[in-house]
This record gives structure tokens, sequence and C-alpha cells, in this order.
């Protein structure tokens, strides 16, 4: 037990009141319900809240679309993901939505106050306007031609066919996605956060221990590209909330989303008789974290310590940051049943499938999780109901038919039994840290170690000896005893099971009494306590979920101009499109770092018939030096790239999973500069 209790706020990631919670957000609702759950456990004070991020162009436009006001689609949704995460066992203190009352006053505080300390900026900007909508387009809401590579159909803010980046003003052909309208310019006053105010501080803290390294490092590179004011305006017609003494000017959907997390917790506070200043005070020292996924990680790590250092309050702990969700290697695929959304998935299957099979993959870092549908399978089967559940039911039969359900006074191994106790420290020093895989994998090994014990002993030999009844007895024990102190240490991951287990232990299980060998104690009667997983019902939930997908309503716009993390694989091309790929063997003729970039290498490639220049993001695994005269693989037909340092000409082919383990493709050695690659 710790020496004394700490006070802890988490919170998760707003889910957007635009569409259902699937397999992908699941991971990060999972990952902080298991950390909070084990935090109770120790004994400290910890308080777990979340919300639905209400507001924003997308919600308005949909619920339009639906016939129904924006207030109610998102009670609606509320209902939804309220629903999903009960399911799914995650056990919040407080689920809101950021449009509340209490998030609206803390809004506008934030903003004054930032305002009154001179961190708020107004200028007159041209934005493409709508003129049958009656409303300026986010940069996501045009389309048209892109002005790099004349591909058709792309948005105003990238093309998904060559990466250009450009403003919408620069599409050919631009026309409105909300009514298809060709847009006009239109000036307009907005509001700028002067994030660049806070360098010096942000660069102190991202490397003062508050964010993975991973996270620090990415975020240096904003630094490299140079801070800018931040458009925290957008123009009625909106869905949020107005900003003070600015009549159809409304906060940016970014701006209150994470002050959510505060008025969640205000709201709880209120309800409870919490002290609020307690926790966010700028000289709390309280603990404050967010899990959040690595795709608005620039929100939480810039723009968020940054309002909240511009207006007095305290910032995070940390921010804890994790990757995202694949389906068997691949991207979630509406087409293939593989993009599962929670309430599909509790209809077929208990939902401590999925909480096990993440906590067994997770781990501190910001890597991808794959959730292999054939290993979901086995390792649930192979883990929870042959190891541990199994443990008990082998063991359960003797001490009630022969024992009137009593535990013996004494024990047969009391060795064996305390080399479990002691992994206590182990298996809680990994789930403070998040390394749930970690923690299942020591728990797993004790599970081998109590069967291998039982299998050794053979009860159901000793049952049938003459004048064995007490080495029966405290074998058997032993069995219940060791299944007790497994199903401790996985209650954070299992809560359900844990329960129907602490119904037949008849006992508590706290991380405190693992140490403590239930001697003479009565439990009930052995009733089953988890079901095997058929292969079957996964072949049945991928067709539901194809099933279901093909009834949802096509989906808006994500609120961020960044593309989900979640959303379905790209629409396959044909053998043509696949065709037009110009792949050449290219020689490394000269290989520079870029001092003032991460990742980027500097490549000068002989393809034959020429040489080109290109800017390659391998740094982290090759040095310079080593790649000077090597042949690689390039798409010679990409369109050139202005990028901050130069203009990259090309794309070289690499793989792998990122960091140290990045390996450019080479051809065979008989390849010359020029050929073509089929």
């Amino acid at each position: 037990m710790p020496n004394s209790a700490r006070k802890i706020l988490v919170t998760c990631a707003l889910p957007y009141a635009n569409g259902p919670i699937h397999l992908g957000h699941l991971l990060e609702h999972i990952q902080a319900d298991i950390w909070v759950r084990f935090q109770r456990m120790r004994g400290h004070e910890i308080h777990f809240v979340c919300a639905d991020d209400a507001h924003g162009t997308p919600i308005m436009l949909k619920a339009d679309q639906m016939g129904i006001t924006p207030e109610a689609l998102i009670a609606q949704v509320k209902s939804e993901h309220c629903a999903d995460f009960d399911g799914f066992n995650i056990s919040f203190d407080n689920y809101h939505s950021t449009h509340s009352e209490e998030n609206r006053t803390l809004s506008q505080a934030i903003y004054t106050k930032l305002k009154s300390n001179g961190f708020i900026k107004s200028r007159t900007i041209s934005q493409l306007y709508d003129p049958e909508k009656g409303m300026f387009l986010p940069d996501r809401f045009v389309k048209g031609t892109c002005p790099k590579c004349k591909a058709e159909d792309q948005y105003g803010d990238n093309c998904e066919v060559c990466s250009a980046t450009y403003s919408p003003t620069e599409l050919i052909n631009p026309r409105s996605v909300v009514s298809g309208a060709t847009p006009v310019m239109k000036e307009s006053e907005h509001f700028f956060f002067d994030l660049p105010s806070f360098e010096a501080m942000l660069k102190s803290w991202i490397r003062s221990g508050s964010l993975q390294q991973e996270v620090a490092n990415k975020m240096q590179e904003w630094f490299e590209a140079g801070l800018q004011q931040w458009d925290i305006t957008r123009d009625a017609p909106y869905f949020g909330f107005e900003i003070p003494d600015a009549p159809g000017k409304y906060f940016y959907v970014w701006l209150d989303a994470p002050i959510g997390y505060m008025a969640s917790f205000k709201n709880l506070c209120d309800r409870q008789g919490l002290n609020f200043d307690e926790f966010w005070h700028k000289d709390s020292t309280t603990e404050l974290y967010h899990f959040i996924g690595k795709d608005i990680m620039y929100f939480h790590s810039l723009f968020w310590p940054a309002m909240l250092e511009g207006c007095d309050y305290r910032k995070p702990s940390n921010i804890f940051v994790h990757g995202y969700v694949t389906v068997n290697g691949e991207k979630m695929s509406k087409s293939r049943g593989t993009f599962i959304q929670a309430a599909t998935y509790l209809k077929l299957l208990d939902p401590e499938y999925l909480r096990y099979y993440y906590a067994a993959k997770l781990s501190h870092r910001i890597d991808d999780l794959d959730l292999n549908l054939q290993d979901f399978v086995q390792r649930v089967n192979a883990d929870i109901v042959n190891k541990v559940v199994n443990l008990a039911s082998r063991n359960a039969g003797f001490i009630q038919k022969r024992f009137d359900g009593k535990l013996a006074a004494t024990l047969e191994n009391p060795e064996l039994l305390a080399e479990f106790s002691q992994a206590s420290e182990t298996i809680a020093n990994y789930f403070e840290n998040r390394e749930f895989g970690k923690a299942i994998r020591e728990i797993m090994a004790l599970a081998d170690k109590a069967n291998k014990y039982v299998d050794d002993k053979a009860p159901w030999v000793i049952a049938k000896q003459e004048g064995k009844d007490q080495e029966l007895h405290q074998v058997c024990s032993m069995g219940i005893e060791m299944f007790r102190i497994l199903m401790g240490y996985l209650k954070p991951v299992l809560p359900k099971l844990a329960e129907r287990s602490e119904a037949f232990l008849q006992t508590e299980l706290t991380w405190n009494s693992l140490s403590t060998p239930l001697l003479a104690h009565q439990i009930a009667p052995f009733k089953a306590l988890f079901s095997r997983l058929d292969s079957k019902q996964i072949d049945e939930l991928v067709e539901l979920s194809k099933v279901e997908n093909a009834q949802l309503a096509p989906p808006t716009v994500e609120k961020t101009t960044e593309k989900s993390q979640y959303e379905p694989i790209a629409e396959t091309i044909s053998i043509d499109d696949f065709a037009k790929i110009d792949l050449r063997v290219a020689k490394i003729v000269k290989a520079e770092a870029v001092p003032e970039a991460n990742k980027l290498v500097k490549l000068t490639l002989d393809i034959g018939s020429e040489t080109r220049q290109v800017f390659a993001g391998i740094k982290s695994a090759y040095k310079p030096e080593d790649l000077e005269g090597r042949l690689t693989v390039m798409v010679a037909n990409l369109a050139p790239r202005k990028m901050k340092f130069g203009v990259s000409e090309g794309m070289v082919l690499a793989a792998g999973p990122g960091g140290s383990d990045l390996f450019v493709l080479t051809p065979d050695d008989g390849a010359q500069p020029g050929m073509r690659v089929k």
C-alpha cells in the first residue's frame, strides 16, 4: 500500500457527437479505465470524467440533414455513447457534454482572462464563403481540383493523390461541399490565441517529463516550423458558444472542447461537494492526466497547456498518448466488416474479451495495436478460460463435496503462495506505468505455475486414496488461493469476472488483502464464471458489422481538419491506376542530414536520365554517410512538393514500424539506375 493516498483526476478525449463509438475509440477508454480501477484498488482518491464533444459545423449540418435541432442530435448521440461505455464497463464518475452551462461559463471566463492578459489578437482575414448557405466554409467543406497534380474532387487543405498541402483558395474550380455552390471570397474579423508568446514555456514543459519522449520529439517539429497564432473564431451560422461582446462570432470547437474536461469535473464537484480549485488551481498539488489518441496530441501538448498557463490554471501532470487500432493488420474497413461499432460487438460478445485482449497488448508507447481476430479467440480462451477460471473449477468441486465448501486452515505450500503475493509490487509498477502487456505476462506466468502445481499434485488422484483428506483439503485450498490472487491482479482488467469471483469466494478482492490467505473460510458453490469464445462468433460479428455499416448514413466531415485515425480503408484502385505509378531504381549519389529537422535526410538520386532531390524521413534509421552509393527504389512520377527545406522531387520507398526499424527498399544487385521496377 502506498505511504499516502494520492488525489488524481483522469480524463479521456471527448468523443465527437457525430457518430457511434467503435473499437478504435474503445482502446483509449479501456486503457484509461484499467488504470483508474487499479488506482482505486490501491486506495487513492481518483475521479474519472469525460463528455461528448458537441459543437462545430459538422454537428450543425448533420442535424440539418436529419431535420432535427443540433440539441436533439447531441442528446441522442450522448445517450448512445453512454450505453456503449456502460456496456464495456467503463467506470466514469461523470459523463457530461461540452454543450453545458458549466462549459459555457468556463469557456467565456478563460477567453476573457486570456484577452485581459493580452493573449487574444484580432485581424481581418479572407475566407471562402458559400453564398447559397450564407456561411464561411472550413477547409474540409471545400472541394475542387488539386492545384499541383490536377486530381479532381480533393479537399481544400490537402490532396489525397499527391499529398500536396495548400490553401482552399488555391483549388481549381472550388465548390462548397454543403450546397455545391461556387464559393466567393469574403472578409471577416477573427480572434487569434497568441501561441508564440508561450514558446519558451512550452519548450521547457514538453521536456519536463509531462510528455512521452516520442510525443516531445514530435512537438519539437512544431517549434522548428515556427509556432503560429491560432484562429479561435468561427462565424455564424455555427453551433457552439457565442464569444462575449462579439455578436455573430463563436468559439471554434477546439477551444471549448478541452475546457470540457474542466466542465465535466465542475459538474461532478457541484453534485458531490468536491473542491474544483483543489484540482485546477495553478498551485495544485493533485495529479491530472489526459488519455488521448496520437491524432490530437498537438492540441493537447501545445494549445491546451498554453491556454491554461495564460489564464492561471494548472497544466496536466502528464498526457498519455496511444496509437491507433488496426484489425488483422489493416485499417478498419466497413466493406470487410472490421469497422466494428461498440453496440454491434455488445450484441454478440462479452466486453471483457476485448478488455483483456487490449490489456495484453498495451504498453506505455504510442505504437498502434492490432486486433488479430484469430489471435483474439486463442488468447482469450488460453489465458482466461484455460489458465485462470479453470484453476477455480478444478479445485472448487472437491472443496464443496468433501469439505462442505470450507477452505483448509493451513496450506500445503506457503512458499509458493508467498511467491504469488510477492509479485504484487512488480505487477503494480507495470499497471502504474501503463505497461499492461507486461503485467498480463507476469500474471499469466503465475497462472502457469499454479496449474503446474495442480497438475503435479493431481487432487483427483489424491481424492481416491484412503487417509488423504487433509492433503486433498490443503492442495485444493492452495488452488483456490492462487486463483484468488490472480483474480485480484486481474480485477482492473476484468471487473465483471472479478465480481463473479468475489461472489464465489465470498470476499472482496482488494490489493491490500491479496497477501492474506483465506484460511478456514467458507466459499460458495462454484458456478460457471466465464464463457469460452467461439471463432464462429467472430464470423457472425464480422457479417453483422457489414450489414450495420451499410445501413449507416454517409459520414459527415470530422471535427478536425485532420483525417480521423479510425476512418475506413480508402476506396480500392484499379490495376490501371496502379500502373500509373512509375517505380524506378535510383542510386543515392549524395545524402545529407537536414539540421533543422529531426527525421529528414536530403538525398540526391541518380535515376539514369537525370538526378533528383528527395527529402526522406529516415534519419532515425540511417546515418546519411551510410546511404551514399546504395541503390534504392523511388516513385519517379510523383508531383514535386515544396517543403520548408526545399523541393522534394519524388519519394523513396521504405517500410517498417518506424523509428530505427525503418528499411529503405533496395533492388537486386544487378539493377541499374533508371530501370523500372515491375
